[in-house]
This record gives C-alpha cells, sequence and structure tokens, in this order.
C-alpha cells in the first residue's frame, strides 16, 4: 500500500538547530512560518510545527520565524515572530507527540532577535535590549515570568553558559561579545574582536565536577577563538587561541582560499568523537597501523578537533590541546589531517556530529547544502577517499519554496506535475524511480495558470494581467489570448500535448504545443448547446493508452445547471469542432466539485443541509441503468477530487478533506455480502505530522500520490523495492474488482445458475490437487481452466468427460495418471472441506469461505440428484442454502479474515423475491419444498416460509393447503404455551375450527378458554354467527391483535376483511396471497387477483423489483407482460396497467440472472412469446451488453464473454402472407407478432394460453357462454425495430400445447 517515500520541504536558510533524544538526533530549522522537524540521520521528515497552532491569527500573514532554539534537557522547541514566542514540548510518554507548551507576548515594538533556553530558563533578544525569563506553572499552566533586562542594542546571538551562570550576547552594532550575569543581569566583561562576530558556543567541560568558562567565537573571516579564564580570576575569560586559516593550512593553501573565497570552521563535540575513537580501539586495537596510532594519540591527549571546509572543498583538521589542562597553561595547536575535496560542494554555514548506528562511524549534518555524511575516522586518518560517505541530501534552496502552495497541476500521463504558489511563482517536478521520488526541473517567477510539459521538463504559463501565454523555452515564446478560467493539457496523437483554455465567456481554445515549433491557436469555439453550461472541465487522461487513436477519448465533460452531463470529443471538420459522446440526467443541481475519468466515471459534489452529498456515476449510455453507483452523505465538506487507474483501467478516486484523503475503489458486486458500490480502500491522514490543511492532492504516474498542505509537499506512493508478500494499491484494487480465480464461490455460483454444473465439477477438483500440493507456500500458484472450458455447456462437458473414460477402453490404463487426476467423487469432496475449515483459502471473508463449502457440498448432492432436481429448482436450493449460512454467520459476528476489507452485512428476513421466482418456475417443487423443510429442522412456522417465500411460490393450491395444516402445527406446537391464539389464523383458513376447538378444551390456563369454547361451539354457517365472529374481528383490531382478527373474519367468511388485515396492519402480503389460495382453493381467485393487482404489483413497482412483478403479472394471466417487465421501464408497467403508484423506482439492472430468466419464460406459452415479440431487438441487444456489464463487475468477466458470445438473437425466418379470401367474406385480422425466439429458445413446445384469432370455421360453433372478461390493457408504445422478427402462426401451432386439467388416477373407473 501508499507509504509516505518523499516529504519536499522548505530547505534551512538559517537556524539549524538539533534535539537529542536517546534513540535518535533530530533536526530542527525554520521555514516561514513554521519549524521542520527531520531525523538527523536520514533526513526523514518527522513532523512540521506551524507558529499558528500557537497564534491562529498568524496564519496566512507572510511573517516568517526569525529565531529558534532548542532544549535537549527540557526537550523543549522555542520559536519567534516579531512580538510573539511559542513553545512546544515533545512528550516524554509519547516520543512522537509534539504539543504547545506557551506562550509569550512581549510589549509593542520588541521584535525578537535572538533567543535561547535552557533549564527553563529563557534569553530574549530584540532590538532594544535583552530579557531572561524563569518557567513558572500558574494554575498547572506553563508561563514564563520576567527575571530582569538589560539595555542592549540589537542583540543577534544569545547562549547560556553550562552552569547557567553567564550568558554570551553578540550585538549588530558593535564587534564584541558580551557576557552578563544571569542571576542579576549586570553586564560582567565585553570581549572585543576584529570582525563581526557570526557564531558563538560555550564548550561542555569533559569533567563532570567542573563548571569551567570556556568560550568559542567566529568571525566572520572565520577565524576560530577560544576564550579561558586566567588562574587568579576563574570568571574572567582572556584569549588563548586563535585560528583562522593560514594556522590551519600551509601558506600556499591559505592564498588559494583567499582567492577562491570563504572558508568555514566548526568544533566537533570530543565526548561523540571520544566514544566512536574508543570504541575503534577496542575493536582494532592490537593492530599495528598508523591509522590506529593516530586515533589512540588523539584519545589519549584529550585533543579538541576542529572542522575547517576550504572554499574548494577540501577539508582540514586542526588539533588543539591542553584546553582541559589545569592550572591553565598555553595551548597547543596543529594541522592534524588534511582531506583533498570530495563531498563538499562549498563550504557549510552549520555543521553537527551526531552519534551513527555503526559504533565505528560519525554522522556529519551540513547545511547548507542540507546533507547526512558519514564519516569513518579510521578511513579519514588513512587518507582514504571513501572516509566520507553521504547517506542522504535534500534538495537545493529555493526561497520562493517559502510560499504557500495554492494548487498541484500534472502532466496528461502524471510524469511531471508544475505547483503553483500563493506569491505567483513555483516550480515543475518531474517522479522518477518508479514514483518513490520528485526531483525539480524548472521555475518561473509569477503566474496565475500553468501547465507542466514534456514530462515535467518544460512549462507553460499564463498570467492574467497581460493575457499572454508564455512558453518557457530558449527563447520564450508568447501568445495573446482572452482572459481564461482554466487552462490544462492533453495527449496528442502525434505525442505533443494541446492546450486547452477556457475563457469567462466558456469559449474552448485548442493550442498546438509541439516541441521546437511556435504556439499556435488550433481553433477557438463553444460547445453546441442550446444554453451555456455551468462547469467545462477536462476528462481526467491518467487512464488513456497510445494504441487508441485520440479522438475515441473523452476530452471534455460539461455540466449544465440542471445536473445533465454531457461528453466531448474535439473533431478535426464539420461546422462544430466538438462532438458529443454521451449525455448523463443525473437531476442534481448546485454542483460543488465535478470531476470525470477517462473510464467515464464522474464523481459529483452537491452541498446540502446534512454535508456534501458525493455521487459517483457510470457515464456509460444505456437504457438499462440510470448510471448511479455510488451515493453517500459526508458531514466533512469535501474540498477535492481526483482520479487515477489502473493498468487494468479500474478506476481509484481520491476525496480531499480538510485533513486527510480518502481513496474510493469500486466494489465487486456479490450475492454474498450487501455493501456500497465504491468502498475505502486507503485513508491517507496527514494530521499526525502537519498542522496545515490540505490545499491540494494529485495523482501522479505509477500510482503516486501527492498532497500539498502549507510550504509542504509529501509523496505517498510504493516502496522501490517491496516486500515479497506485501501488496500494491493497484494490486488490491484488481483484488476488489477484477476478475476472480476460478475456485471463488461467485463464480462457482454464477456458474451454477447458469448450468455449467461439469465446468464447476472440474474447479472443484483442481482445488483439492491444489489444496493437497500447496502446503505453506504462499506464493503458490492455483490451476485456471482455459477460457474455452467457459463456453461449454453441461451436455457438451459430459460427452467430453464420457468419450475420455470409454477412451480407456481401447488403450491401456495410466495408475499414475488416474491416481493425480482423480474426479469428482464424495470422498475427495470430504477431504476438501476438511481441509478448507482448518486452513481457509487467502482472500476470502468469512461468508466467502462459508459459502465455497456450501457450494462444492451442494455440487455433489446435485450430481448425486441429477435426475430428479431442474435447473431452477437448483438455483433456489442454492440460494436457500446460502441464505442460512449468511444468517449464521453474522448471527455468530464472526470477524474478517486478515487482508480483506469488512463489507456491511446484516442479518436477512427472508430470500430475495429472485430465488423465490426459480422456485416459482421449477419443476420440481416436492423436492424443493422437501429440502426447505428440513432446513427448518422439519417444524416450519409461518415465519419460515414468509422468509422462504413458499406461498409465493409453490403452485398446486392441494399442496398448500397441505403445507397449510403443516404450519398450524407447528405453530402450536411452538414453545411451551401450547397456546390456541397462534394457530387459529390458519386452521380457520383451512375451515377446521372444530379442530381449533379441540385445542381450547386442552388450554385450561388460558383466561379466554370459557368464552371460546362456547363461541366457537356454534354453527358458523348460519349468518348471525358469521356478523358475531365479524363484530369480534373489528374489537380485536382496535386492540391491535391483528393476526387473531384476521382469523376471526375468517370464521366470519370475510376473506376480503382478513387479507385487508394481513395488507394494511400486519404488513405481509404474503400471509394475504397464502389466505387467498388456501381459502379459495385456487390461483384465480378475485380475492387472490385484487391482492395481486392492488398490493404486489404496487409494492414491486415502488421497490423497483422486476421479480416480483414479473411473478404477479404471471399468475393474473398476463405472461407477456410478465417477460416485458424485465426490460421495459416500470413507469410504462404502471401506465399502461393503471397502477396507481406515487412513486416508481428504476433500480440497476445488476443481476445477471434477468437474462437467464427473460430466456425462460419466452419459450414457456404463448402469450410470454407475444410479450418477447414487442421487445425491439435494439433494446434485448443493450440489455444483454449491460448483463455482460454487470458479469465484470462481478468479477465473472469469462461468464461476460460466454454471454455475448453464445446469446441467441431472434431473426426473421419465416414470411407471413395474407391468405387469399373471397370478396364475400369479412376480412379477419391476424396477430403479426414475431414467435421465432419462442421456438427456438430451448424448448420444443409451447402452452396456449391465450386465444387466437384465425380464419372462420368451416362450419359455425356451438355456441358458448361467456363466463369471463378479459383483462384490458393499454398498448405500450415501443421503438421501432429494423430487425422486426415476424414467424407464421402455422409454425407455432404444430408446436403448441393445450394448458389441459388431466384427472387423477381412479382404479373404479375400470369397474
Amino acid at each position: 500500500m501508499l507509504q509516505l517515500q518523499q516529504s519536499c520541504t522548505a530547505y534551512p536558510a538559517d537556524g539549524l538547530q538539533y534535539l537529542s533524544l536517546p534513540n535518535q538526533t533530530l533536526l530542527l530549522y525554520p521555514s516561514a512560518n513554521a519549524i521542520i522537524v527531520l531525523n538527523a540521520r536520514t533526513l526523514a521528515f518527522i513532523r512540521v510545527l506551524a507558529f499558528w497552532e500557537a497564534f491562529p491569527t498568524t496564519i496566512h500573514t507572510n511573517q516568517n520565524i526569525s529565531c529558534i532554539s532548542v532544549d535537549s534537557g527540557m526537550k523543549l522547541v522555542v520559536a519567534a515572530i516579531n512580538t510573539r514566542i511559542a513553545a512546544w514540548s515533545l512528550s516524554g510518554v509519547q516520543q512522537d507527540v509534539w504539543r504547545i507548551h506557551s506562550t509569550l507576548v512581549l510589549p509593542e515594538n520588541h521584535i525578537v532577535t535572538a533567543l535561547d533556553n535552557k533549564a527553563g530558563l529563557l534569553a530574549v533578544g530584540t532590538g532594544r535590549g535583552l530579557s531572561v525569563y524563569t518557567l513558572v506553572l500558574e494554575n498547572d499552566l506553563p508561563t514564563w515570568s520576567q527575571k530582569w533586562a538589560a539595555s542592549v542594542s540589537a542583540v543577534t546571538l544569545a547562549s547560556f553558559a553550562p552552569s547557567l551562570m553567564y550568558i554570551a550576547t553578540v550585538s549588530n552594532t558593535d564587534n564584541s561579545v558580551r557576557l552578563f550575569s544571569t542571576t542579576s543581569g549586570r553586564q560582567t566583561q565585553v570581549l572585543p574582536h576584529p570582525r563581526p562576530v557570526v557564531k558563538v558556543a560555550w564548550r561542555r567541560s569533559q569533567a563532570s565536577s567542573r563548571d569551567d568558562l570556556i568560550l568559542y567565537t567566529i568571525t566572520s573571516d572565520s577565524t576560530l577563538r577560544i576564550f579561558l579564564p586566567v588562574l587568579d580570576s576563574p570568571e574572567h575569560l582572556q584569549l588563548h587561541a586563535s585560528l583562522d586559516v593560514f594556522s590551519s593550512s600551509p601558506l600556499s593553501t591559505s592564498s588559494n582560499q583567499l582567492a577562491l573565497g570563504t572558508t568555514t570552521v566548526f568544533w566537533l563535540d570530543r565526548r561523540i568523537v571520544g566514544t566512536v575513537l574508543n570504541r575503534i580501539l577496542e575493536t582494532n586495537g592490537t593492530q599495528d597501523d598508523v591509522r590506529i596510532t593516530r586515533i589512540k594519540e588523539i584519545s589519549d591527549e584529550g585533543w579538541d578537533l576542529f572542522f575547517r571546509v576550504l572554499g574548494d572543498g577540501s577539508v582540514v583538521i586542526t588539533a588543539v590541546s591542553n584546553i582541559d589542562r589545569r592550572p591553565p597553561t598555553l595551548l597547543g595547536q596543529f594541522t592534524l589531517h588534511q582531506a583533498q575535496p570530495c563531498v563538499f560542494s562549498c563550504p557549510p554555514s552549520y555543521l553537527y556530529v551526531f552519534p551513527n548506528p555503526d559504533l565505528t562511524l560519525l554522522t556529519l549534518v551540513t547545511s547548507p547544502p542540507l546533507m547526512s555524511i558519514d564519516l569513518s575516522p579510521l578511513l579519514f586518518f588513512g587518507a582514504q577517499s571513501q572516509a566520507l560517505h553521504i547517506a542522504s541530501k535534500a534538495v537545493e534552496r529555493i526561497p520562493a519554496e517559502e510560499s504557500e502552495i495554492l494548487r498541484l497541476v500534472r502532466t496528461p500521463e502524471g510524469k511531471g506535475v508544475g505547483v503553483l504558489r500563493t506569491n505567483g511563482g513555483g516550480e515543475a517536478w518531474r517522479i522518477v524511480e518508479r514514483g518513490s521520488k520528485l526531483v525539480r526541473s524548472v521555475r518561473w517567477s509569477d503566474a496565475d495558470f500553468v501547465v507542466p510539459l514534456e514530462h515535467g521538463y518544460q512549462i507553460v504559463t499564463y498570467s492574467k494581467a497581460d493575457g499572454l501565454l508564455t512558453l518557457h523555452s530558449s527563447p520564450p515564446q508568447n501568445l495573446s489570448l482572452p482572459t481564461l478560467e482554466s487552462l490544462f493539457t492533453l495527449p496528442s496523437p502525434s505525442g505533443y500535448e494541446y492546450i486547452i483554455g477556457i475563457t469567462t465567456e466558456l469559449s474552448i481554445i485548442q493550442i498546438h504545443a509541439p516541441t521546437g515549433s511556435d504556439l499556435t491557436i488550433r481553433s477557438l469555439d463553444k460547445l453546441p448547446l442550446p444554453h451555456l453550461p455551468k462547469l467545462i472541465l477536462p476528462v481526467d487522461p491518467m487512464a488513456w493508452r497510445l494504441t487508441r487513436a485520440w479522438a475515441e477519448h473523452d476530452v471534455l465533460l460539461s455540466v449544465s445547471e440542471h445536473g445533465e452531463l454531457a461528453f466531448w470529443v474535439p473533431e478535426a471538420t464539420g461546422e462544430s469542432r466538438w462532438r458529443c459522446t454521451g449525455k448523463v440526467k443525473t437531476g442534481r443541481m448546485g454542483f460543488k466539485k465535478a470531476r470525470c475519468s477517462s473510464m467515464k466515471k464522474t464523481a459529483l459534489v452537491v452541498g446540502g443541509s446534512d454535508g456534501d452529498e458525493l455521487t459517483i456515476w457510470d457515464s456509460t449510455e444505456s437504457e438499462f441503468a440510470s448510471g448511479l453507483e455510488y451515493i453517500g452523505i459526508h458531514s466533512e465538506p469535501i474540498l477535492d477530487l481526483d482520479w487515477s487507474s489502473t493498468p487494468d483501467m479500474q478506476s481509484i478516486l481520491a476525496v480531499g478533506y480538510l485533513r486527510h484523503v480518502n481513496l474510493l475503489c469500486q466494489q465487486r458486486m456479490t450475492y454474498f455480502d450487501e455493501g456500497p458500490g465504491w468502498a475505502l480502500c486507503r485513508k491517507i491522514e496527514i494530521h499526525s505530522f502537519t498542522p496545515y490543511p490540505i490545499s491540494d492532492s494529485i495523482w501522479l504516474a505509477h500510482g503516486s500520490f501527492l498532497v500539498a498542505a502549507g510550504q509542504q509537499m509529501f509523496l505517498f506512493s510504493e516502496p522501490p523495492q517491496p516486500e515479497p508478500e506485501s501488496e500494491s494499491l493497484f494490486e488490491f484494487v484488481a483484488r476488489q474488482n477484477g476478475p476472480l480465480e476460478d475456485y471463488h464461490p461467485q463464480m462457482l455460483l454464477q456458474c451454477l445458475l447458469w448450468e455449467k454444473v461439469e465446468l464447476v465439477k472440474e474447479i472443484v477438483v483442481n482445488l483439492a490437487h491444489d489444496v493437497e500440493n500447496r502446503g505453506n507456500n504462499a506464493a503458490y500458484k492455483w490451476t485456471s481452466l482455459p477460457v474455452d472450458k467457459f463456453f461449454q455447456t453441461d451436455r457438451a462437458a459430459s460427452e467430453y468427460v464420457a468419450k475420455k473414460r470409454y477412451s480407456l477402453l481401447f488403450s491401456e490404463p495410466n495408475p499414475k495418471e488416474d491416481q493425480e487426476k482423480e474426479g469428482f467423487s464424495r470422498p475427495l469432496v470430504t477431504r476438501l472441506i476438511e481441509a478448507l475449515e482448518i486452513n481457509p483459502l487467502p482472500r476470502l471473508t468469512v461468508n466467502e469461505q462459508a459459502h465455497l463449502l456450501v457450494l462444492i457440498q451442494t455440487t455433489l448432492e446435485i450430481d448425486e440428484q441429477r435426475r430428479a432436481l431442474d435447473s431452477n429448482g437448483l438455483r433456489y436450493l442454492i440460494s436457500m442454502r446460502s441464505f442460512y449460512i449468511l444468517n449464521r454467520r453474522v448471527s455468530s459476528s464472526s470477524p474478517p479474515t486478515a487482508g480483506t476489507v469488512p463489507l456491511q452485512t446484516g442479518r436477512r428476513e427472508r430470500l430475495r423475491y429472485r430465488d423465490m421466482i426459480w422456485a416459482f418456475h421449477s419443476e420440481s417443487q416436492e423436492l424443493l419444498l422437501a429440502s426447505s423443510t428440513d432446513a427448518c429442522n422439519r417444524k416450519m412456522t409461518w415465519t419460515d416460509t414468509r422468509a422462504l417465500g413458499i406461498a409465493l411460490w409453490l403452485n398446486s393450491p392441494e399442496a398448500l393447503r397441505s403445507q397449510f395444516e403443516i404450519i398450524a402445527r407447528n405453530e402450536y406446537m411452538a414453545g411451551d404455551a401450547r397456546d390456541p391464539t397462534a394457530c387459529s389464523l390458519y386452521y380457520f383458513a383451512l375451515g377446521k375450527p372444530k379442530l381449533v376447538q379441540g385445542l381450547w378444551r386442552q388450554a385450561a390456563w388460558h383466561k379466554e378458554q370459557a368464552i371460546m369454547l362456547k363461541f366457537l361451539s356454534n354453527d358458523f354457517t348460519e349468518p348471525r354467527w358469521r356478523t358475531a365472529a365479524l363484530k369480534n374481528g373489528y374489537a380485536l383490531l382496535s386492540k391491535r391483535r391483528f393476526e387473531y382478527a384476521a382469523a376471526f373474519f375468517l370464521l366470519g367468511n370475510a376473506l376480503k376483511d382478513a387479507v385487508n388485515v394481513c395488507i394494511k396492519q400486519m404488513g405481509d402480503f404474503q400471509l394475504a396471497v397464502a389466505l387467498a389460495r388456501v381459502v379459495e382453493q385456487s390461483n384465480d381467485g378475485p380475492v387472490l387477483f385484487d391482492v395481486l393487482t392492488n398490493t404486489v404489483l404496487p409494492i414491486a413497482l415502488q421497490q423497483g423489483n422486476r421479480w416480483l412483478g414479473s411473478w404477479a403479472f404471471w399468475l393474473l394471466h398476463r405472461r407477456d407482460l410478465a417477460v416485458r417487465i424485465l426490460l421495459t421501464p416500470l413507469q410504462n408497467i404502471a401506465t399502461a396497467y393503471n397502477i396507481m403508484v406515487t412513486e416508481i423506482k428504476e433500480p440497476h439492472y445488476d443481476d445477471p440472472s434477468l437474462a437467464l430468466l427473460f430466456s425462460q419464460l419466452g419459450s414457456k406459452t404463448l402469450q410470454a412469446a407475444k410479450g418477447t415479440s414487442e421487445i425491439s431487438g435494439r433494446a434485448e441487444f443493450n440489455f444483454i451488453l449491460q448483463m455482460s456489464r454487470v458479469f465484470c463487475r462481478m468479477g465473472c468477466h469469462v461468464l461476460a464473454l460466454d454471454l455475448v458470445r453464445s446469446w441467441s438473437f431472434a431473426r426473421p425466418s419465416t414470411v407471413v402472407r395474407e391468405p387469399r379470401i373471397s370478396k364475400t367474406a369479412a376480412p379477419v385480422p391476424r396477430p403479426l407478432f414475431p414467435l421465432e425466439p419462442a421456438l427456438r429458445r430451448r424448448r420444443s413446445s409451447i402452452i396456449i394460453d391465450m386465444d387466437i384469432i384465425s380464419l372462420p370455421p368451416t362450419r359455425s360453433a356451438s355456441p358458448v357462454r361467456d363466463t369471463e372478461k378479459p383483462l384490458v390493457m393499454d398498448t405500450i408504445q415501443e421503438e421501432s425495430d429494423l430487425f422486426a422478427r415476424k414467424a407464421g402462426l402455422g409454425d407455432l401451432m404444430k408446436s403448441a400445447k393445450q394448458d389441459v386439467k388431466v384427472p387423477e388416477f381412479d382404479m373404479n373407473a375400470f369397474f
């Protein structure tokens, strides 16, 4: 996953300090109005301490920190801007937590020029004097109390002595160093210098019991002076030694250095150097080597070492002896070593020595340039070139980088990025080392818009002040343009970029910027729209591939005031230079942000009272999808959107907030877990290391992500050398939404649903062998079947297996091959399930793991019961078992496996209507009913019946009555109460009030026993007792005993009232359907039809459930509509059938099984064939394309290929000719609808379920009484189809059969 690889922080101009910690050393330096904290060894970024954290009013004021001071003892950092002082402390418990410690505000005009703090004392130098403050606690809050103040003009440096008894100060008004007493503030001594003093520091005594005053000063000519006290006056300092360039090097070298310029000199901490030297002597002390002799001499004599860098980069080490000698004596100085130029290009201003992880090395940190150097004393004194090695180096300093970042702009492919700052300047950067490092390329000084070109090597800027577009080439090229609102680049087929500008009038300017040529305007035009759009935005080109023509990609996105998205490509010729490739109506208004990816994914942000609404739209044009894939309300304002794409064209959206960025990736659609279409895959947070808000963020090449906050940039990318088992962001996204492994339960389930059982068996066999052979090998490559295997039907696969088996009759069998390729069998499945229960497969959630096991077990049972179970029964059985597994897993609340994204799952109350409809169209309902009963532990109650939809899919009214009796018995036996009221509704529906009366006789404990026994003893065939039952029903309604009220309505022969109670009060239309079917003992009763028409169909339309609507129309004998509702817009269905609903939900076509049902229903009956014929070929074509997209969203790309490859569209096969009719005969209309698809799709016969108007019979028919009026429905208007499907009626009649009811077999008929 993405990690922080590089921080582009402003370079330290001055004031580099360090903080020593037990396990590391930190570098601190001011940058604008903040302090940057780095690791001294690696220069790795750690933290930003912003001054406005302590003083919020100083943010965006362009005031810079003037000086800082660090106290390692108290882990305290103090900084100042003008008259304000802020202090931060590093937590003692949590070493990585910085907190505001205290603040101090000086009087007006007392601008701080120097700071030093040690052990709770704070020295503040201003232009008017020197003050010392002590740290006190007031109400448990640290505050600074002034101890004294002295009148000293323009203090530039201040430093406490190690004993805290004196303060050394430097003023820019003279060349002297003044010493003040810390306790009284009295000036004790003045040390004059011939030149201005630039640095002053106190040397710590090596003896722990002594607090000697030893002062080092450095003047502007790089001369270091050593001041020591004399014997008779221990508190009075005198000059004892002076180290200049002439005393540190030979005369010829000194003269050359004067010609080359300045040199710098630094003192090396004797304690750190001595520790490393002692370690070297311990390791190599026995060797007889000149280098060891020199190191031993330095250690034994206790010399102080001084490090001088000359103008040419060479290094001179000077040793001074006798500094610690007591009584004081003359100091000895001599040049110890001189090294040729190696790592220094110029003398640095700062140099510190720190411990190194390697105890035989020293770490040198210099600035400028800021770099960390490993110094090996053993190699250094051996005059070897590799003695100094650069461990880390920062980029070159640019003063403009201390201005805050306003915007980031990348090149089309993401290999370069331009950084525009608030001062109008900026710089371009190139990304290298596979996205893990940024390198600065070019800079500019003043611009309102900028676009980088040529992977970041070149830039084009635009200034609103003069209207000039400037190509920063040699020489620069200018082009005068109208006032622009935006400027961006896009790739072109020729390899150079197009520059596109959007003017304030929303005109579009295309500009060519070929390498080595002048800037030229290609076109200036507006989009051909009736009204000006609200926004014109570029389509993100990160996923473009050069193998495709440029014009094939959408280039611009326009957003109208009413939320219509339009996509545009440039045209070389024509009246308009822009052509619209598609539109999407979002219904949103008031956009705050909008971004479109090159994969036609559009993200929109609309503000609202509850927060920002983020929606993601798939802009692929189709009447079968609204395009809405994700909707979410975010309480935190969304400030930025940016798209990227994986190598396999998966989109990733970065949603930017004030202090973090959420990376969203598309989620695979699944039957097992319900979750949003897009989910969080990575959260990039910056609040842990910077307090600045995010000003902009942008994707770069190789999946890198750049975040700008304040003056700094932070590059997140994959490590240059990732660990073997690590997973990159692109790999994670591919796993979330890419093609699935063959063994994935989603793939197995879809194969089973689409009648590829033999294929699933082969996959299970391969999985069993892989599990046995894999062992603990994490890099094991799982067996994958060839793609053409997925194109085979079960029949073809079975013939192949049989052919292979029978070939053994004519060839000698290979026992080894049989042993290695064990076929699908119960022992193999048993071993596989046991192995998977012990060691689950990687990358599967708990639910997916459980479904994999049940699918393997179900496949075995299917294989063993293949002749008894049809394909629709198989689909229901799989769904039913998945339903119970999911609920058991949710109840157990098992956590997801490692490395997976937990999806939002919950307990489901029932099967989906889709699964119930499979059982409804199954011809194996007896087996399904038995399996459903077993799933309920053979104690099916109404709750179980409703969950499985048995009242909807069980076709036989007689079987439903039998099941109702079982339900009544189980409801009565449930629990220990044996309450007759629990089963009265069901027994009354069955017409068995006397049985209920018998149950009441056994309920002596019930308070209503006597009343019910007396009431049920009456004859309810009489009107008076029916009326009494109805009155009791209404009384129970008032008491909210709804189920019992419905029972009394049934007792009073008021089925309609009982059904209404189930629908309105209980909200259970399944119970209403069941009561109507049981009481009416038919599937054609008037009450049932009323429930279907006025309740079920409105529910189906309101929920957008095409499965439920198809089932209702099928029972209503409108099988043409049962087919058409699968493809037709629901509003058209509601209008044609006059269904009154307030709101119709148009759902996504997110279930490829709709195509399966459409294929089946069209060939079942004549009405269904008529409904199929009324669907245009274009609509069917688009429908199948949408189903293939859904397959890809599910990770079943190979099944999507199989669908579009094998789907057969109806084509004209016969010509309908009008028969010759005599002039005297009246013309008889004939229906002309295509029936060829019904004859072709998987069935050889079709049921006649509608009246057929044909030629007049040869003789008159007998009169038939009209017993039933047919349903009247308006005609649904469909689009014309160029490939109209027309077939002859005679072809249909040859294969049709009448749906005739056959009486049951009776032996008495033979006698």
